[in-house]
């Protein structure tokens, strides 16, 4: 059991939250709420998790739709499950016919960067495996929630107003339908207002009652095959019926004791097992504050360098996790640091918007789940008269053709979604994640070091003031950094910076297992976080 003692200055704002029977944490309290339902009707925290999902399609539409990716991981009856769900580019895309329309980059919105949605496909299969629920009961709380209308958030609708201020900027083919469906009165819609989206609500009940079947192989597929290559993109019809998600096993390291657990690439949750290997060479608990975060910040620097040169799909190349993992790894990374910020080089082997949830169970069943379509609403293209905003994925590809991540047909890009689970002796200890694009790896060592280096409670480990590396010798600070950690890392020659936002720094969750049986989790105080407990 991890013994909680946060420092003063960084005590939560908020209080844990305590459950004997189950809970669910997420970024809005309509989903999570939607989960507790379930597990109320019989369901476990697999159907709890994926009911959670579905309706923060519908909450919380600025991070996430029915047209993204996700990613799972799913402790049940003892044993640790991985489930990639992020959806290859199509197969008729390349690096030459991106080219020949005129690109000279893979463009971030439109539909060319839209590969296949993975998230209904997560849906099915872990209902299908794990579940207790009948599918379609899963879909009832976000079905009324599109129908019936909900209150818009401010959280939400600040970033929808940054969505729709975006757009409109941009002179993108086929963005009119992200208007007619997420803009209808010219405008985003405000917090306090009533949001419907019947259209959405059908395609749900559509995807229910033919268990995703329509989705990928029937009316649903058509009708975004034909408005992407209405538009430009690649996707035809045998793209989505062949697709299938696929099983892992997770990947862990070892940290003071604890198996710190991520799905294995194109994932980049490999980033932050890299990065706390090289911090597995310090004691962070007995060194003074700022040395501390410098040699975290510096870690996830050469881990991010290390990662972006070698990810991809495994498929097309292998990435060397024995090496990347290794103590040899962690001890030169490592070795590469001194007292002041440096610009970090790629070590090579020697060989070669997005919500986040967890749920947990009275049968001690728990499930880290992460889904999104990037960027917000993703690439800007509605299917008509659906509610499906789909991803922007591809966006992630390297256009250089001798990159290991380089652009091709029936190809994964490298994928910045990423849940994580510790384990310790073989046994369950929760769920946890951050989300919010190349901050999440970052997230993660973050969250895991004030739990384990600091002792920080699960709320106290998601509310401690947070920093992300961007580039170079740039780090973005939280305003509410103390103002002498700020000094000391300055004089440690790191550029720093404060954004007025700080939605930046991601949005996380986490649950625990408690010794005695039942839960402590904290959520989110950077958005709606939200815990359901019973």
């Amino acid at each position: 059991m991890i013994q909680y003692h946060a420092p003063k200055q960084f005590q939560s704002f908020k209080q844990n939250t305590y459950a004997k029977n189950g809970m669910v944490a997420t970024s809005s309290p309509l989903a999570a709420q939607a989960g507790l339902q379930m597990l109320k009707l019989g369901g476990n925290a697999i159907d709890a998790a994926i009911a959670t999902a579905i309706t923060l399609t519908v909450v919380e539409p600025t991070s996430n739709g029915i047209g993204g990716d996700a990613f799972a991981i799913v402790y049940k009856d003892g044993e640790l499950h991985g489930l990639n769900s992020s959806g290859d580019a199509p197969e008729a895309i390349s690096i030459d016919a991106v080219k020949a329309k005129g690109f000279h980059s893979i463009p971030s919105h439109g539909a060319i960067p839209v590969t296949v949605p993975g998230a209904p496909a997560a849906w099915i299969a872990l209902s299908k495996r794990f579940g207790k629920l009948p599918f379609e009961k899963l879909f009832e709380p976000a079905i009324q929630h599109a129908q019936d209308g909900f209150i818009i958030s401010d959280y939400v609708s600040h970033h929808w107003q940054i969505a729709y201020r975006h757009y409109s900027a941009m002179n993108v083919p086929g963005l009119e339908h992200w208007f007619h469906a997420f803009a209808p009165k010219g405008r985003a819609p405000k917090a306090g207002e009533i949001w419907h989206q019947p259209d959405q609500a059908r395609t749900l009940k559509e995807i229910a009652d033919s268990q995703t079947a329509s989705f990928y192989s029937g009316t649903l597929s058509s009708k975004i095959v034909d408005t992407l290559q209405r538009y430009g993109g690649f996707m035809k019809e045998s793209d989505l019926t062949q697709y299938l998600p696929e099983w892992v096993a997770p990947i862990q390291l070892n940290y003071r004791g604890y198996e710190i657990c991520e799905i294995p690439p194109n994932g980049q949750g490999v980033t932050a097992l890299m990065a706390l290997n090289a911090l597995r060479q310090f004691n962070l608990s007995s060194i003074p504050r700022d040395l501390a975060i410098h040699h975290q910040i510096e870690a996830i620097k050469q881990a991010f360098v290390d990662v972006a040169a070698t990810v991809a799909d495994q498929r097309f190349k292998p990435f060397d996790l024995d090496y990347y993992l290794s103590s040899a790894y962690g001890s030169l990374s490592a070795s590469k640091q001194s007292g002041i910020a440096q610009l970090p080089e790629h070590i090579p082997s020697p060989t070669g918007g997005t919500v986040y949830l967890c749920t947990a169970d009275s049968e001690g069943n728990m499930v880290s789940f992460i889904q999104s379509n990037y960027m917000g609403f993703g690439s800007g293209i509605v299917v008509p008269e659906t509610g499906i905003a789909l991803h922007n994925r591809g966006y992630n590809f390297s256009f250089d053709p001798n990159h290991p991540n380089a652009l091709a047909g029936e190809k994964r890009p490298y994928h910045t979604i990423i849940p994580g689970f510790i384990m310790k002796d073989g046994k369950a200890v929760g769920p946890f994640g951050v989300m919010g694009g190349f901050m999440q790896p970052q997230g993660h060592l973050q969250v895991i070091s004030n739990l384990i280096d600091f002792g920080m409670s699960p709320q106290d480990s998601l509310d401690a003031p947070r920093w992300q590396w961007m580039k170079e010798k740039l780090i973005n600070v939280e305003h509410s950094m103390p103002e002498y950690l700020i000094k000391a890392l300055s004089q440690r020659s790191h550029d720093l910076s404060i954004p007025l936002d700080n939605a930046t720094f991601g949005r996380g969750q986490m649950i625990l297992r408690l010794p005695e049986g039942g839960y402590i989790g904290g959520t989110e105080m950077r958005c709606d976080g939200y815990i359901a407990v019973c």
